[in-house]
């Protein structure tokens, strides 16, 4: 359960991160508390994963999603730069998360 954990610690993470542009674009308080929400459940998932998974490998892959996941939003959703340089950074992130999961 430990890695499904961490998914999802990532993926809220990914969340947080998609409300908190949002709530620089716009006035009001429900995407200020969708933000704080998803970081809240997100650090939740996270203390969960840690209880299974040595400290380094989970807040590494927690990072690599939440990195890699708010680019690719980013280039898909607010039509930032899909560089090749940027896409090639990008899939060393993801790289390195595997490898971090095949020994672990």
């Amino acid at each position: 359960m430990a890695w499904a954990f961490l998914i999802i610690a990532g993926i809220c993470e990914v969340a947080g991160v998609i409300f908190m542009k949002l709530a620089t674009e716009r006035k009001g308080w429900s995407t200020k508390l969708l933000l704080i929400a998803n970081f809240t459940v997100s650090f939740y998932f996270l203390s969960l994963a840690m209880k299974d998974l040595p400290m380094g490998t989970a807040y590494a892959i927690w990072t690599g999603i939440g990195t890699a996941g708010s680019a690719l939003i980013g280039i898909f959703l607010f039509k930032e730069s899909a560089d090749w340089r940027r896409l090639l950074f990008l899939s060393c992130i993801l790289c390195g998360a595997v490898g971090l999961k095949i020994v672990s």
